[in-house]
């Protein structure tokens, strides 16, 4: 529901510019609020979770989100939509951070990490969701009402979420022995960890500034597909569906096959600075062919005698890329729990959310301009091939070798 949420405006742009009217930097700047109100999220969403509870909080967000959704259907021109988007920004927020914690609260240790793979899963299902589902509705209804079936959903969700969810120790159908087995890990130190006592540390840098320039191209994916397709191939409301599909079709299989490259080279024996690093390196190399995607033009002969259209092949470039970006993404992820203790990974996350939704701000600010100035999207692939091997250098050249810092902990009674 969150991606579906955040999807929709992409799906039905080429719509919406008919209807209301923009140029490339008007649309830019809109989805540019989006990520400044993520930013600003990530500032105090896991605290506000943390301060009133998991149901209640992750209940709150889930509101605010679906009711700044739904509030796009009832927006006339550019500054209502990036009010709308503002909104969605804030509460979507809340959304990782309460499902993280709800993992935390229903799993033990050794379970986290699958679960948490299944729920993320469910993010590109989203993404994969809207392009089949908002079409349909909006050519049948109109387009507010892809809006406003959408944002419903996240209301409807509320009332499962609300009676259904308890934390272990407050659930009546939950046996002694399934509690036990939650609760078999060590409790955490009681030990909380300032966001500006990780600043000087280099390996924090190192995080945010890969999810900085990473995160930015991801989000230029997610809201500017659907427009590129449109100028570049034509691809209407009509067909805009099976190519989104395909693409993030594609960025699930890389997330899954970027995980396991750097744990297979793990199990040869690989040292984890080694493993982690080349399997970044390999998806840096994939993204390099998206450079092509606004150049090709009719249709490609292949082997057997098979012609593919130039949309298509811009796809599979773009699916390629994304594909690529989500193993990276896999890989930088787990260089926190490589290089942190485990009391402070969620403030380095916390550090590096806040950066790649300042990446994704100044990305859609900078991707507008760009192509009102220049006429095309070439500029804006060229960033996105070249951006990950920029974040792997710095990267490398902040911490040659992955090694676990050393953090003094607080005073635990004052924490």
């Amino acid at each position: 529901i969150n991606y579906v949420d955040r999807s929709v405006f992409g799906v039905l742009e080429s719509t919406l510019k008919e209807s209301i009217g923009w140029t490339a930097t008007e649309f830019g700047d809109i989805n540019a609020q989006f990520n400044l109100a993520y930013a600003i999220g990530f500032l105090f969403a896991g605290w506000f979770i943390d301060r009133v509870g998991t149901r209640f909080g992750y209940s709150i967000f889930l509101i605010v989100w679906s009711l700044a959704a739904a509030a796009h259907a009832f927006a006339r021109n550019g500054a209502e939509f990036a009010a709308a988007r503002f909104a969605l920004g804030i509460g979507e927020s809340g959304n990782f951070p309460a499902a993280i914690k709800t993992i935390a609260e229903w799993f033990p240790q050794k379970e986290r990490a699958f679960a948490t793979g299944i729920f993320n899963g469910g993010s590109n299902i989203g993404a994969i969701v809207a392009p089949a589902v908002v079409p349909f509705i909006a050519l049948r209804y109109g387009w507010q009402w892809a809006f406003i079936a959408t944002g419903l959903a996240g209301l409807v969700w509320v009332f499962f979420w609300w009676p259904l969810y308890r934390s272990p120790r407050e659930h009546k159908r939950l046996s002694a022995s399934e509690l036990a087995y939650i609760e078999s890990d060590p409790p955490d130190p009681p030990v909380k960890i300032r966001r500006l006592r990780l600043l000087p540390f280099r390996q924090t840098w190192a995080f945010a500034i890969g999810k900085f320039l990473t995160d930015a191209i991801w989000w230029f994916y997610v809201f500017w597909f659907g427009k590129f397709m449109n100028e570049q191939f034509g691809v209407n409301l009509k067909t805009i569906g099976p190519p989104m599909i395909t693409v993030f079709l594609l960025a699930d299989v890389g997330s899954i096959f970027g995980g396991w490259q750097s744990s297979w080279m793990l199990r040869r024996g690989w040292s984890v600075n080694a493993a982690r690093k080349w399997a970044m390196l390999t998806c840096a190399l994939c993204v390099v062919p998206v450079v092509a995607a606004p150049l090709v033009k009719g249709s490609y002969l292949l082997p057997g005698g098979f012609s593919l259209e130039a949309k298509w092949i811009a796809v599979l470039l773009i699916g390629l890329a994304a594909a690529a970006h989500q193993g990276f993404s896999a890989n930088l992820f787990t260089l926190t729990s490589d290089m942190f203790p485990r009391y402070a990974v969620g403030s380095v996350v916390g550090i590096g959310g806040f950066a790649g939704a300042m990446g994704g701000y100044l990305m859609n600010r900078g991707a507008g301009r760009l192509k009102d100035m220049t006429g095309n999207y070439f500029a804006m692939f060229a960033i996105a091939a070249s951006a990950y091997f920029l974040a792997l250098l710095i990267i490398h050249l902040l911490v040659p070798k992955l090694q676990p810092v050393e953090i003094a902990k607080p005073d635990t009674t004052r924490a």
